[in-house]
């Protein structure tokens, strides 16, 4: 079994903004394969169902960003899952709009989404699949740009982001990691 992430904010105010691109890869992830994410438990919202033969649930931790790590390290726990068996997807200003990265394990970066389950796993080792929305303009605050809304010029390649973020997750369910980082990286 695997547990895949989404990382966002919970809450109408927070819908649809460059942060919460984790929950809008699991929101595409539930369509495609009819996994409802309509149960709760350990501050998360969550879904379980089957991918490409693999049993998953699909988590949206609802403890806001920077305290993700608590709501899947009681997931992690409860379900006893080697942590090489938890996906994370969330958004990176560093990487341009619409373009995926894949990693095995690493640092949080600058992302307190990511320090927080880093802090909470105590472990950098558990795969993730980084989003890009692409840096703020000159002279824009990180903040107003990770929470503002994809603008119209970018609503495409953000969405050939999503896609390219769901086959990641199905082609490392189907054949491994690898395999989707030589694809997708």
């Amino acid at each position: 079994m695997y547990i895949i992430v989404g990382l966002g904010n919970p809450g109408k105010e927070y819908e649809n903004t460059r942060h919460n691109t984790g929950f809008e890869v699991l929101n595409q992830i539930s369509k495609e394969y009819g996994i409802e994410i309509n149960m709760s438990k350990f501050n998360g919202k969550y879904g379980a169902g089957t991918i490409k033969g693999s049993k998953v649930i699909l988590l949206e931790p609802q403890t806001y960003m920077n305290l993700s790590g608590e709501s899947i390290k009681k997931f992690v726990d409860f379900y006893k899952l080697p942590i090489e068996q938890v996906i994370v997807i969330y958004d990176d200003v560093d990487i341009d709009v619409g373009k995926i990265r894949i990693r095995k394990e690493g640092g949080p970066g600058t992302h307190n989404g990511m320090k927080s389950i880093v802090s909470e796993l105590q472990t950098e080792k558990f795969p993730r699949i980084r989003v890009g929305i692409g840096k703020p303009k000159l002279n824009m605050d990180l903040m107003y740009h990770v929470l503002g809304k994809v603008r119209d010029d970018e609503k495409e390649n953000y969405k050939e982001g999503i896609k390219r973020a769901v086959e990641a997750i199905e082609k490392t369910l189907e054949e491994g990691i690898d395999i989707a980082m030589n694809l997708y990286n």
